[in-house]
Parts: C-alpha cells; sequence; structure tokens
C-alpha cells in the first residue's frame, strides 16, 4: 500500500478531486528515530489503511500542514488518541471541533523534521516541512506535480498556468498571496535546506533535478 521513497520516508497516493479538477492526493509517514510515526496530511482512513500503518510503527504525530488539510485529521485523531495533533494556529477558528494538541511554528518540529511557515499567505498558512535525513522536502498546496490526469479539463488549467508536467504553483495559489515580500522571505529559508528530492501533496515526486526546479517554482510563485 505504502510506497518507500526514501529510508524512513513512505508515501500513498490516492485519487482526489477539487471541483472539476482532478488533482490526486498523497499522505506522507515518516518514521522517526524512536520508531514512532510522523503522519503528513492524512487522507481517508480505511481498515486496510489501519493496518498497514499500524505495520509500519506507533503514530506520534498527525500534522495538518495548512488551513486546507484538515478534513481526514479528525478521524485519525480518534483512531489514535494518544498521537499529538499538530496544525496552524488558525485551524482552531476554522475547526473548533478538531483537537489540536500542538500550534505550528517556524524552527524545530520533531527529531529529524524542520519546517518554516509560509508568512503573507493568511487564507492558507502552510508550513513547509524538510526531512534533514534523507533531504527531502514536503509541500502541501505550494506546488504541483502533476504528470498525468485523466480529465481534460485538468490538463487544461494547467497548462493555461505552465504547470503542467513541471513543479509549479497555479493561479489559485498566487491570488492568496498578501504579503510578496514575506512570502520571499519565507521561502529563502526553505531554499537553503540541502534538498535531494520534492514530495508534493498533489501529483508526482521529484527525484531529479528538485533544488533547481524548487527554486523556478517559487520565483514563479512570489515574483
Amino acid at each position: 500500500m505504502f510506497h518507500a521513497v526514501a529510508g524512513q520516508v513512505h508515501t500513498l497516493s490516492i485519487p482526489f478531486r477539487m471541483g472539476a479538477f482532478d488533482l490526486g492526493g498523497r499522505m506522507t509517514l515518516i518514521r522517526l528515530p524512536d520508531g514512532g510515526l510522523w503522519v503528513h496530511s492524512p487522507v481517508a482512513m480505511t481498515p486496510e489503511l489501519r493496518a498497514a500503518v499500524d505495520a509500519l510503527g506507533p503514530v506520534r504525530f498527525l500534522v495538518a500542514p495548512n488551513l486546507m488539510h484538515h478534513l481526514k485529521v479528525g478521524d485519525w485523531a480518534a483512531a489514535y488518541p494518544e498521537a499529538k495533533v499538530m496544525a496552524p494556529a488558525g485551524l482552531r477558528r476554522k475547526r473548533p471541533d478538531l483537537r489540536i494538541d500542538v500550534e505550528l511554528e517556524s524552527g524545530p518540529a520533531v527529531e529529524g523534521i524542520e519546517q518554516v511557515a509560509v508568512r503573507g499567505m493568511p487564507m492558507l498558512d502552510e508550513f513547509v516541512f524538510f526531512h534533514r535525513p534523507s533531504k527531502t522536502v514536503l509541500l502541501t498546496d505550494m506546488s504541483f506535480n502533476i504528470h498525468r490526469s485523466g480529465s481534460w479539463l485538468t490538463r487544461m488549467y494547467l497548462k493555461l498556468n505552465s504547470a503542467w508536467q513541471r513543479l509549479s504553483p497555479t493561479i489559485i495559489t498566487k491570488m492568496v498571496i498578501k504579503d510578496r515580500p514575506a512570502v520571499r522571505a519565507s521561502l529563502d529559508q526553505v531554499l537553503a535546506w540541502d534538498i535531494q528530492r520534492v514530495l508534493v501533496c498533489h501529483g508526482d515526486v521529484m527525484e531529479q533535478g528538485a533544488p533547481d526546479a524548487l527554486r523556478e517554482a517559487f520565483q514563479r510563485l512570489a515574483k
């Protein structure tokens, strides 16, 4: 069920549509040094998925990485009551029903995982993460990397955004920017990491040329 992309990093890709657009979705699990699991952007839970997760290790953290990727976190929090739910502070206002144990802030989060808050986009309030041992960056909605889609509308939309078959933001992401210098300063922190690969929630894993592709994507986002 899971695909091991690097050492202790495992991903699960699922079908996902946002309105008329076929974007695909991805959940990422990172096994921490103590053997516990850090779960990024949980997807809908099934008995088969829970069994596969439990086979990898005990769930320690459940991460809602921005104000959009939170819909399934409550189910996981109920299934794993001992796991800490981590989310942007603004999600408390949007989801008062959701148990949030840790409000994400820039700086070290969990052993082996660094994070940066992307300031200047309060409607999204995304946190970008970096698994230092595998040199892997995790993006949620900052950029997509979609190379295949059965939807002509999705393909057309991404082509019009110059975002088809490449790591790139779309116009929707750009539209929520309120403070461009703050966005640039945040993304510069991400680019300072020693990056080898990029995992996106929507699209393919980027293994080749990741640093240059990420730099170009961020330039298009905040120019």
